[in-house]
């Protein structure tokens, strides 16, 4: 076994708020892309980023989908930015029971970014003209890590914790038999 760290690519959507105008141009493309079937819908309420917005101090700022949490977190921070009071929860981008940002409109199961996986380049950061998103690829030393749930776990997951095991297993059976 070898004493070097182990390296891992990171992939990272960096956002410059001086450029952001609000055109939400990287919503409508985000819904698009993971529309079923792809392209066939544009829905921005179905997007894993999000323009969070302040039209009359003119301040955007775009947040990305992260994990789900199945609690509330406890921090209260506000944030004052040109005046305006902010909570913490304005800028969060945790899918979480206390509100609807990034979760699906139909299921209520928690979205999360995938970078656009079959893309070379996130769709956000295509279609952002202003370039307040731009996408880097870098190599980080990691320690080990537990490999991360995918779409299919974590939504099994909060429906679970949702709705119980019980309910979860009779409508898959359910299902099955349909």
């Amino acid at each position: 076994m070898s004493d070097q760290p182990k390296k891992k690519m990171v992939k990272e959507v960096k956002v410059d708020l001086d450029k952001c105008i609000g055109c939400r141009a990287c919503e409508v493309a985000c819904s698009g892309f993971h529309a079923s079937p792809k392209y066939s819908s544009f829905n921005p309420a179905r997007s894993r980023i999000r323009v969070v917005q302040d039209l009359v101090n003119d301040v955007y700022v775009p947040l990305r989908a992260a994990e789900y949490t199945p609690a509330e977190c406890t921090g209260r921070q506000t944030f004052k930015i040109h005046g305006k009071q902010y909570s913490e929860c304005n800028f969060c981008p945790a899918s979480c029971p206390s509100r609807d940002l990034f979760k699906e409109p139909d299921s209520g199961l928690p979205l999360k970014c995938d970078m656009c996986e079959e893309e070379e380049t996130p769709l956000c950061v295509q279609v952002c003209r202003p370039g307040a998103l731009t996408y880097e690829v870098r190599e980080e030393e990691r320690a080990e890590e537990e490999p991360a749930l995918g779409e299919v776990e974590v939504g099994l997951k909060s429906l679970l914790h949702k709705h119980g095991a019980q309910k979860v297993l009779d409508t898959i059976a359910r299902l099955q038999n349909d």
